[in-house]
């Protein structure tokens, strides 16, 4: 995730490693996915909308994560056959 100069002097507030852990554990956790106000109502603290923001464009960033209409959804597996799986496959575009 890459960051202007403006868009890095609009933040006020930058996420600690406690915070993006509870976003991945409520993400984890969910059998559908969930829209950011149903995160934040998840998490055992109050958290700022753009924090929220920041978060999810790591997590998308980081492929941890898919953002759609519906919500954000969990996909991140570290599975060795699954990666070893996909390493063998044919890509299809």
């Amino acid at each position: 995730m890459m960051l202007t100069k403006t868009q890095k002097k609009k933040i006020l507030h930058y996420p600690t490693l406690k915070t993006v852990l509870a976003v991945e554990e409520v993400l984890k956790k969910a059998e559908k996915a969930l829209n950011k106000e149903q995160i934040k109502s998840k998490l055992p603290t109050k958290i700022q909308h753009q924090t929220l923001n920041l978060i999810l464009n790591y997590l998308e960033d980081s492929g941890k994560i898919f953002v759609g209409k519906k919500g954000v959804l969990w996909t991140y597996n570290p599975s060795r056959k699954l990666k070893k799986a996909i390493e063998k496959g044919t890509q299809v575009r």
